[in-house]
C-alpha cells in the first residue's frame, strides 16, 4: 500500500484530501516530520489561505521539500499548495515561493466577474501527463481562488478561463511536481480519479 504524506503546516482542508486519498487505496499520514515526508511514496502540499502565511509556516521544511523533490518522487500541490510551488506571488506585497516551477501568482484583473472565482468550471488539458490519465477534456472541477498562476506553456498541464486564461494545473520540468488550482477532492468522481492517478504514480 502506497504511503502518502499530507504536509501539515497549519493551512489546509486536510480531512477531505485524506478521505479522497484513502478512497484511492493509499495509506495516509498527516505530518510535518521531515523523516515521515522523506519516507513517503508521495507527498501532498495542501493549502487554503494567504501565500505569505503559507511560506512563513512552511519555512522550517524548505530543505526537506527540496530534498524530497530531488529524489524524483511525486508531489501534488492543491489550491494554495499549487501557488506556493511557483517563484513568487504578488499577494500581500511580493513574496517568494518555493520556486519549484518558474512563474508567478497574480491577482485576477478587475472585470465584471466576481472574485474569488468560486464554483465549477471546465478545464482544457494542454499536455499529457499520468495525473490526467482517463480524464476527458472539458471536465468540470471545483475552484475557490482570488489569485491565479501564470507560467510557461510547457509547465501548464491544464488551463481554465475566467475572464482570462490561466494555468489550472502545472508541472515542473522533471514531471514529478504537479499542482492543481482546483480541488480534486471536491470535484466529484473525476477528481477522485485524478487522486487515484496520483497514487498510481507513487
Amino acid at each position: 500500500m502506497k504511503k502518502i504524506v499530507i504536509i501539515d503546516y497549519g493551512l489546509g482542508n486536510l480531512r477531505s484530501v485524506r478521505k479522497g486519498l484513502e478512497h484511492a487505496g493509499a495509506r495516509v499520514v498527516i505530518s510535518s516530520d521531515p523523516s515521515e515526508i522523506m519516507g513517503a511514496d508521495g507527498v501532498i502540499l495542501p493549502g487554503v489561505g494567504a501565500f505569505k502565511d503559507a511560506m512563513k509556516n512552511i519555512a522550517d521544511l524548505l530543505d526537506t521539500i527540496n530534498d524530497y523533490v530531488d529524489s524524483g518522487k511525486p508531489m501534488l500541490g492543491i489550491c494554495l499548495g499549487q501557488q506556493i510551488l511557483m517563484s513568487r506571488s504578488e499577494e500581500g506585497g511580493h513574496s517568494k515561493g518555493l520556486d519549484l516551477i518558474k512563474g508567478e501568482v497574480l491577482r485576477f484583473p478587475h472585470s465584471g466577474l466576481k472574485v474569488p472565482h468560486m464554483g465549477w468550471n471546465s478545464i482544457r488539458i494542454n499536455n499529457e501527463h499520468p495525473f490526467f490519465g482517463g480524464i476527458p477534456d472539458s471536465t468540470y472541477v471545483y475552484f475557490v481562488h482570488s489569485f491565479y498562476v501564470d507560467t510557461k506553456d510547457r509547465n501548464t498541464l491544464a488551463t481554465c478561463e475566467y475572464g482570462k486564461v490561466f494555468s489550472a494545473s502545472v508541472v515542473n520540468d522533471a514531471g514529478n511536481v504537479i499542482g492543481t488550482q482546483f480541488h480534486p477532492e471536491k470535484s466529484g468522481d473525476l477528481g477522485l480519479k485524478m487522486l487515484s492517478n496520483f497514487v498510481a504514480m507513487c
